[in-house]
């Protein structure tokens, strides 16, 4: 009885440890027969202009949808006999905050930008990057000039952000006093070099609009919390416009990431408890009331008001309301049109390197 009990349990054993292999080789075939992403391939050794003398460039990539599919797959072991499509799965990950299989997908870019935007990009620190150092080399004087069109007054509600244009005399003397300011940062590192002064002194006076390079590697869960927080409108211009490009590449390199991205972390919305019971009564206001057609009719125009009844600040309440404003859909494209080759960049950097003798 106890060699017929032990025979059963091995037989039992076997069929669990096949059904097991063969849900991961099957999911992992498919990775194998789609690891080449052609999409991913196009984006290789193209770079794109970005600002004045900035660029992003996808160097190298490891993985793709199917990817992450796979490795989500494994997870679940011999529970898993009727495999799900992998753009459904994906956005349910994504949408269940399982997101240990996207960092199955890296993605190494070759990035340009100034100073002072990649003292915020290095904020996000889930990511491997080595930069062009002032210390070994001659820096190229390349400078940010912001466009007119960017240049704008203060904001009145964020500390940290611009708003309202103002006058072309104010532009043109901020325009006059960088100019000013970068000549004389030129002279002085010139001098300086020519002084025999060690590069890693002479550099320290360059100001912040100068640019800088670096290679940059992340998965794509980290890359997603970037782009999160890098593309929306409230970032600053300068930055934006990189993650706004990156975000143009996603889009081609993992469609089914992207989207899910798109619907359920940078076009989504999060409320918080007390967001929840003002939206709750603001719900059953409009029920009761059959006053309005639409929710943006009945949305509350004295935001004093409407804070203190629901015990938000006022800050919270604007931004609760503008929360529940209608909003199109985010969407970001690639231009490929706009794509030059990296000896391009390498002979214009080359023009501002100055020539010690």
């Amino acid at each position: 009885m106890s060699m017929i009990k032990d025979h059963l349990i091995q037989m039992q054993e076997a069929e669990i440890s096949n059904t097991h292999l063969s849900d991961i080789e099957i999911a992992n075939s498919r990775s194998i027969s789609l690891r080449s992403n052609p999409a991913a391939d196009s984006l290789l050794g193209l770079y794109f202009p970005v600002l004045d003398h900035g660029f992003v460039s996808l160097v190298d990539y490891m993985g793709n949808d199917a990817s992450i599919a796979a490795a989500a797959r494994c997870s679940y072991g011999a529970g898993t006999k009727a495999a799900s499509d992998d753009r459904g799965l994906i956005r349910y990950l994504v949408r269940h905050k399982h997101t240990s299989p996207l960092e199955q997908v890296e993605l190494k870019f070759h990035c340009k930008m100034p100073i002072f935007v990649a003292r915020q990009w290095v904020r996000h620190r889930t990511a491997s990057l080595n930069e062009m150092s002032g210390r070994y080399s001659i820096m190229p004087l390349q400078f940010y000039t912001p466009d007119s069109s960017v240049i704008r007054a203060q904001s009145k509600t964020n500390k940290q952000g611009r708003e309202e244009f103002i006058d072309q005399e104010a532009v043109a003397d901020y325009l006059d006093n960088l100019s000013q300011s970068r000549t004389a940062s030129e002279k002085g590192y010139i001098s300086a070099l020519k002084d025999d002064v060690a590069r890693e002194l002479a550099r320290i006076d360059l100001p912040l609009s100068t640019y800088t390079e670096w290679y940059w590697k992340i998965d794509l869960h980290n890359l997603m919390n970037f782009l999160r927080l890098r593309c929306e409108y409230d970032a600053q211009y300068e930055i934006r416009v990189y993650a706004d490009l990156i975000a143009g590449m996603l889009k081609k390199i993992v469609p089914f990431s992207y989207e899910a991205w798109v619907d359920y972390i940078f076009g989504s919305e999060v409320f918080s408890f007390q967001e929840m019971q003002a939206l709750h009564k603001l719900i059953n206001d409009i029920a009761s009331s059959g006053s309005c057609t639409s929710l943006d009719e009945c949305l509350p125009s004295d935001i004093a008001k409407f804070a203190e009844e629901n015990s938000l600040s006022k800050r919270d309440a604007q931004e609760f309301v503008s929360k529940l404003k209608p909003k199109a859909r985010p969407d970001f494209n690639l231009d490929m049109s706009k794509a030059k080759t990296p000896e391009y960049f390498r002979e214009q950097a080359l023009k501002y390197v100055p020539v010690i003798k």
